[in-house]
């Protein structure tokens, strides 16, 4: 009975890390066209922070710089992870984009990234994550990576919205934005 206890913790654990190590979210492709949206802040909905991460070809004096910091260098293999040959590291080069935000109370709600990219000048493009009964904290990953990024462009502005019922809740943006 002891034997048959560890063995099922032993394979829930293994369970667990598959579960983790696996990728926990999917990039969502972007929108065939974004809605202009009435803005209604609410302080029930809020962005408490933002991450960006550039993971490109490294070139002297450019961004993201050549570096022996350790930190750095472990993030641009993890993105990269996988890869086997030129094409699939460049199909993982770009720049990832995580947003962390909360709820304060239950609500269907829709995490839409708005950006305009460098080679595309004002077109603004979009992506959404649907999030049904979102109540607590959220943390959202959106990905420009692949052709979206090599041909388009760095991403030079852009902005995240929650929006509950046709309408913009909770806003963040970059100093860029217009």
């Amino acid at each position: 009975m002891v034997l048959m206890k560890k063995a099922l913790g032993v394979a829930f654990f293994f369970l667990v890390l598959a579960k983790n190590l696996s990728l926990a979210y999917d990039n969502p492709l972007p929108l065939p066209q974004a809605n202009v949206l009435p803005l209604e802040l609410n302080e029930q909905f809020e962005f408490r922070k933002f991450d960006i991460f550039i993971n490109a070809e490294l070139r002297p004096r450019a961004t993201p710089m050549v570096t022996r910091e350790l930190m750095v260098y472990m993030e641009r293999h993890r993105a990269t992870w996988g890869a086997i040959d030129g094409e699939e590291t460049n199909a993982k080069t770009g720049e990832f984009f995580t947003f962390f935000w909360r709820a304060k109370r239950q609500a269907d709600l829709t995490l839409r990234f708005e950006y305009r990219q460098s080679n595309l000048k004002n077109l603004v493009q979009a992506r959404e994550i649907q999030y049904p009964a979102a109540r607590g904290s959220h943390e959202s990953h959106f990905d420009i990576l692949g052709n979206d990024y090599s041909e388009d462009g760095r991403v030079t502005s852009w902005r995240a919205l929650l929006i509950e019922n046709q309408k913009i809740v909770a806003l963040l943006q970059s100093r860029a934005w217009r």
